[in-house]
């Protein structure tokens, strides 16, 4: 599986933005998807993920209530609806894929993981 991250770029706080992750090569049929990001200087953080059997979610504190994660399996992209955006939110937004089909917060978990896109958040 190949996983291709976008939709990342330069917003004001309080403003919106929305990832997408594009899977080729094998499709994220029954995989459980993530999204992580990192900062310089500290380990990649897990933020949101989906389960491939019933569709729910799971999310960091840091993120709840302003950040939505959703799959569109028909076209093996994933998304992460980000609002109310922050400074701190600042960071490299990697998406991932697991073997499991229920989505886990651990990110040794993750076996695919796709090149990150760049979020930049100004006060």
């Amino acid at each position: 599986v190949q996983l291709q991250a976008s939709g990342g770029g330069l917003v004001q706080a309080g403003g919106s933005l929305r990832l997408s992750c594009a899977a080729s090569g094998r499709t994220l049929s029954r995989r459980g998807m993530g999204w992580f990001r990192q900062t310089p200087g500290k380990e990649r953080e897990f933020v949101a993920a989906i389960n491939w059997s019933d569709g729910s979610t799971d999310y960091a504190d840091s993120v709840k209530g302003r950040f939505t994660i959703s799959r569109d399996n028909a076209k093996n992209t994933v998304y992460l609806q980000m609002n109310s955006l922050k400074p701190e939110d600042t960071a490299v937004y990697y998406c991932a894929a697991t073997y499991r089909s229920v989505a886990t917060t651990v990110r040794a978990e993750y076996q695919y993981w796709g090149q990150g896109t760049h979020v930049t958040v100004s006060s």
